[in-house]
């Protein structure tokens, strides 16, 4: 099949011609329509982490079933899938306590194994799941690990209507997908960014304030703060938590070391929450909110031979939402 391969990281991608993957007893191969660029397609290049080469990129994908392994007896061929970028076992206490992203063996699509960059993809039979109705190609590929990770913070924030939401650096798929989950589940959204321009889109998107994120103090009351961003917001996001307050933080695109002020963790009872991808339970939620018609933000849509300029633009953070290459 054609795809987008990385040879060696740290390296750069080529497109090119590589071995089709053959689906396993409970797998499917997916003919991809859509897939969407994240963070993950960058530090590839730069060996953080390292996958096993050759790889092809890519952690969210739609696209139409093709073939199924004998024992899938849930999907069939020529379904109209999205992908569910999270992968796990299924037998481990944490997959069957319903803690999947726990699980000792899990997976992101694209990250430890072949993505969606291509002509073709192959996944386990219960990450394929019907393409949501009435929603485009473009928005299929675009709201897989952004929205269900943004998803799984919102829940771990303990999320509730009426509650103020700090959506620190919004531009990226994460931070675009959480500003549309909160509003849609009736919080107050409040939204920084260094660019006026996404200041403004952010507004036009539903939030009820925005914040440049280079001023000295935000002034902000914020019951829970979703953090992506690092060193260079973390003290301002936590001076921005009411008492009893939430920071949920999935990343760090400015750096992985913070400063913990402890007085004020423990006087303020502040929580400071870990969270990656989401369960099977929490995708679910989040496929039946996209049918529920969920705003997806997709910033554009380029042909798959454009990923190169793609990446560029996502690199320089000029987007705001999802980056999606169409394959057809």
């Amino acid at each position: 099949m054609n795809a987008w391969i990385l040879d060696e990281s740290p390296g750069s991608y080529r497109w090119g011609t590589i071995d089709v993957p053959e689906p396993g007893p409970l797998d499917v191969r997916i003919r991809v329509v859509t897939s969407a660029l994240n963070h993950m397609d960058l530090w590839l290049t730069k060996g953080m982490p390292t996958p096993h080469v050759p790889h092809v990129p890519g952690c969210d994908a739609a696209g139409v079933v093709e073939a199924v392994g004998d024992l899938v007896q849930t999907v069939a061929v020529g379904d109209e899938v999205v992908i569910n970028p999270a992968i796990s076992c299924g037998r481990c206490r944490a997959c069957l306590s319903g803690e999947s992203p726990l699980c000792p063996s899990f997976q992101i699509l694209g990250e430890q194994r072949w993505g969606g960059h291509g002509e073709l993809v192959v996944v386990p039979a219960v990450n394929a799941t019907p393409r949501p109705a009435h929603r485009s190609w473009e928005e299929c590929a675009a709201f897989g690990l952004a929205t269900l990770t943004a998803w799984r913070m919102l829940r771990r924030g303990r999320l509730r209507p009426g509650h103020t939401v700090l959506v620190v650096g919004v531009g990226g798929g994460v931070s675009s997908a959480a500003l549309a989950l909160a509003k849609f589940a009736g919080a107050r959204v409040v939204a920084t960014s260094r660019d006026e321009a996404k200041l403004t889109q952010a507004l036009a998107l539903g939030a009820d304030e925005v914040v440049d994120s280079a001023a000295d103090r935000w002034n902000v009351e914020a019951d829970i703060v979703i953090e992506s961003v690092g060193p260079a917001t973390w003290d301002k996001s936590m001076r921005s938590l009411v008492p009893g307050g939430r920071l949920v933080v999935c990343g760090g695109t400015s750096g992985p070391k913070v400063e913990v002020t402890l007085p004020r963790l423990f006087f303020k009872h502040h929580e400071i929450i870990g969270s990656t991808m989401g369960s099977h339970e929490e995708w679910a939620e989040v496929v039946d909110l996209v049918r529920q018609g969920l705003p997806i933000v997709v910033d554009r849509t380029v042909p798959l031979a454009e990923y190169p300029d793609a990446l560029e633009r996502l690199e320089k953070g000029e987007q705001l939402g999802k980056i999606v290459l169409r394959h057809q």
